[in-house]
């Protein structure tokens, strides 16, 4: 009789639907000496609940941290050296050159190293130029495959 009750209360377990009075009785028997040997293995699991349930957490706890004072020194000296890049950048030197001849030279000085560029990355596609040759000989390659299906006469 006992052992059907054990049983039931085991079903009910893994179910997630015991009582905590029902789930002691099981830690109980688990725990003692008489545990029928179908139930065995659930023995291990029951007895470390038990000894799980008498350990207890000595460590002190900090309530406060060090961290909020180290945050707001940082956020002090992040605005402190926004202030001084604002405070020592010049708006009125943006790079403009007054003499149009020096300029015009400046834009042309730009202007053709940007086209040696260009002209490095060009040469090195040139490769390219073949690939379209070889696809252009593939198309040969589907009129031969229609010639042939109008003499064999099938159908695609």
């Amino acid at each position: 009789m006992v052992l059907n009750d054990i049983e039931k209360l085991l079903n009910k377990y893994e179910k997630g639907e015991t009582s905590l009075k029902e789930e002691q009785v099981l830690k109980t028997y688990f725990t003692s000496d008489t545990v029928a040997p179908h139930l065995e293995m659930y023995k291990p699991m029951f007895t470390y609940f038990l000894v799980n349930q008498q350990e207890q957490f000595t460590k002190d706890i900090p309530l406060k941290t060090k961290r909020i004072f180290i945050y707001k020194w940082i956020s002090v000296a992040a605005v402190v050296v926004l202030m001084l890049g604002i405070f020592f950048n010049k708006p009125g030197d943006v790079g403009t050159i007054d003499d149009p001849e020096v300029a015009f030279n400046e834009i042309s000085k730009s202007l053709a190293m940007i086209s040696n560029q260009m002209n490095k990355g060009t040469s090195t596609v040139g490769y390219l130029n073949e690939v379209n040759k070889g696809t252009s000989t593939l198309g040969y390659l589907s009129e031969i495959e229609n010639t042939t299906s109008i003499i064999f006469k099938t159908n695609r």
